[in-house]
């Protein structure tokens, strides 16, 4: 028999209903409360730092990157501007699958691997996700077309109007000039993260390195609204850039390029200064290379044919070569002896063909083995003897001979504007106990008197020595930049000017230089021959490969490369110098023989108009009644 059914207690239901109604209004109050709250914290708090962001999503502060500066020569050609190019960029912040992107473009464009490579470190180097970085330089209009065709497989990618540095005249002024290159990863950490936003490329060598910050300008920007996919859709606001400064150098394309055609086909270098103002008329180091393949990247393999040439065209033989300057320092030398009193113009030597220090067998060799017999200064310098200057070396001792010959820029950076200019060395007695922990020898000061030994030169410094010789004793620091925006530049740090005891020493050195070129005698006579004024030079021979005693050089038996450097400095007119050379031709052998002429045809290309005639300003003032004249 069943059970009593249990009676429903309604109030107790009631009482459950209710407090579960209590508890979820008290849970929607509680979660309405928080929205509402974290709604203001939000819309009032925060308003500022959110409608920062807001804006940020909308509004984009995009550089303009300023034009570089031109480059111009004396006379107005253009060494270096700016061509336009079509560009292919990709701007991070756009692109939806970047590595994606980066395979469809190399693909699209049948580029080597090693480019995807380059691809990914200029990407890396970018600071900035909204500017966009160059890819791929100068598309032809079939790439431009294949890639407006692929545009919407590839976001944030497209094709820019740009400029880019073109060198016009290539390889001419590789050496003076240098190149401008993409910014590397080192580059970019040391530069201004503002006035280099959008830059790709900045000066490495050369006048493109040394005047970067007034060449490249200042950056412009604009604020630009964008939509979703980071496409402009209005300027806000646009601030122009202020373009670089445009360079007059004191370079003469004509010139340059007669020094080219003088030098031909050899390895060495050529440097022309005007002695009155330090200005460089043309500055040649062969071989040479074309500066354009830099400029948007070069390819491993150009690089690599550059790199590893034995004739060196990368190496600026001007001002990183460092040479014995053999007999082109005699001047100089001749210069330290009457000065400091060790020796007059008439004083002799008799030369035998050789030179011994007293109480040493060693015999120092006279280039002439069969000797000159006497010679004064003037012969001394006309017939180069080495056993004149061995004995005045000697005479002088290493330190005034290295005090006298520093004061010619010898063993020190002469230049005023000049990128990776060499020191060279000028050997001391304290030099030589700090770097090779031994005593100076006298011979070692007997071999320096003729340029050989531990001392190493540029070819600037010759010049440049040569042109205070010229200028007698007046201090212009050699110079490729003329006007800057039509500004000289200025030196702030001016060498200190040679001065004499007896101011026409000067003269008697000239005068013998003049000997060289212009006597019977004259060891560089031939290149003077026939000259429409009057030449003042040195020539110099100096070893590559060292020789025993007694031993003479052999041509036949000698490497090309292990043959004696050719040298020669020389300044024109005499009179009033308007022109100072220095050639250096490595392994040229003979520096009167073959780097005289060298001089000489570069010299009629500066002081003959196009009929072979003396230009007028050249030619020999008449002279003040009561001057002295040699």
């Amino acid at each position: 028999m069943p059970g009593p059914i249990p009676i429903k207690d309604h109030e107790k239901e009631n009482s459950l209903v209710n407090k579960r109604l209590l508890t979820c209004a008290l849970l929607v109050i509680g979660i309405t409360c928080a929205l509402v709250g974290r709604l203001y914290f939000l819309q009032v708090v925060q308003f500022d730092y959110h409608s920062t962001i807001s804006e940020n999503n909308r509004v984009h502060v995009l550089p303009i990157t300023p034009t570089r500066g031109l480059i111009y020569d004396r006379n107005g050609v253009v060494l270096a501007d700016n061509r336009p190019s079509y560009n292919l960029t990709i701007t991070r912040e756009r692109a939806t699958d970047l590595k994606a992107e980066l395979d469809a473009i190399v693909s699209l464009l049948h580029l080597p691997a090693e480019d995807r490579a380059v691809f990914d470190k200029a990407l890396k180097q970018a600071r900035h996700p909204f500017v966009p970085v160059t890819l791929f330089y100068e598309l032809t209009e079939e790439q431009i077309a294949l890639f407006a065709v692929n545009e919407f497989r590839l976001p944030g990618v497209d094709v820019e109007p740009q400029f880019v540095r073109h060198y016009p005249l290539g390889a001419h002024f590789a050496h003076s000039i240098g190149y401008v290159g993409r910014i590397n990863e080192k580059e970019s950490k040391a530069l201004d993260s503002v006035e280099y936003r959008g830059t790709q490329s900045i000066g490495k060598t050369g006048i493109e390195r040394f005047y970067e910050s007034e060449l490249h300008g200042h950056v412009g920007y604009e604020e630009v609204e964008t939509n979703a996919q980071g496409r402009v859709l209005r300027v806000l606001k646009h601030t122009d850039p202020i373009p670089g400064k445009n360079i007059v150098l004191s370079l003469d394309v004509h010139l340059q390029e007669a020094a080219e055609e003088a030098l031909g086909d050899r390895r060495g270098s050529v440097v022309a200064l005007d002695p009155q103002t330090g200005e460089v008329l043309a500055m040649v180091s062969k071989p040479s290379f074309d500066p354009n393949l830099f400029v948007t990247g070069i390819s491993f393999k150009e690089y690599a044919a550059l790199h590893d040439s034995i004739d060196r065209p990368l190496f600026n033989r001007v001002l990183r070569g460092l040479y014995a300057p053999g007999s082109t320092i005699k001047p100089e030398v001749a210069i330290a002896g009457l000065d400091s009193g060790v020796v007059t113009p008439q004083t002799r030597v008799f030369d035998p063909g050789y030179y011994q220090l007293p109480d040493f067998d060693h015999k120092y060799r006279n280039w002439n083995h069969s000797g000159d017999g006497w010679v004064d200064m003037d012969a001394a310098i006309m017939r180069s003897n080495d056993t004149y200057f061995y004995d005045l070396a000697h005479k002088l001792g290493i330190d005034r001979l290295h005090d006298y010959l520093t004061e010619f820029g010898l063993g020190q950076k002469v230049s005023l504007d000049m990128f990776e200019e060499s020191a060279g060395l000028m050997p001391s007695q304290a030099w030589k106990r700090a770097t090779r922990r031994q005593p100076w020898f006298p011979g070692e000061t007997v071999i320096l008197g003729i340029g050989q030994g531990y001392m190493q030169v540029t070819p600037l410094q010759l010049a440049q020595a040569t042109a205070l010789i010229a200028n007698k004793g007046v201090w212009n620091r050699p110079h490729l930049v003329k006007t800057i925006n039509g500004v000289p530049p200025v030196d702030e740090n001016p060498m200190p000017n040679v001065v004499l005891k007896d101011p026409r020493d000067w003269e008697q050195v000239n005068h013998g230089m003049q000997l060289v070129m212009h006597d019977p005698r004259g060891i560089a006579r031939a290149a003077a021959q026939g000259a429409q004024y009057r030449i003042a030079g040195k020539s110099g021979t100096a070893q590559v490969v060292a020789i025993k005693q007694g031993e003479r050089y052999n041509r036949d038996k000698t490497l090309e490369r292990h043959r004696d450097n050719a040298l020669f400095v020389g300044f024109a007119p005499a009179e009033h110098p308007k022109i100072v050379i220095s050639v250096m031709i490595e392994n040229g052998e003979a520096g009167g023989r073959v780097a005289g002429p060298v001089v000489r045809q570069i010299m009629d290309a500066w002081l003959l108009d196009q009929e072979g005639h003396l230009k007028p300003q050249y030619a020999t003032p008449s002279k003040a009644p009561g001057d002295p004249r040699v």
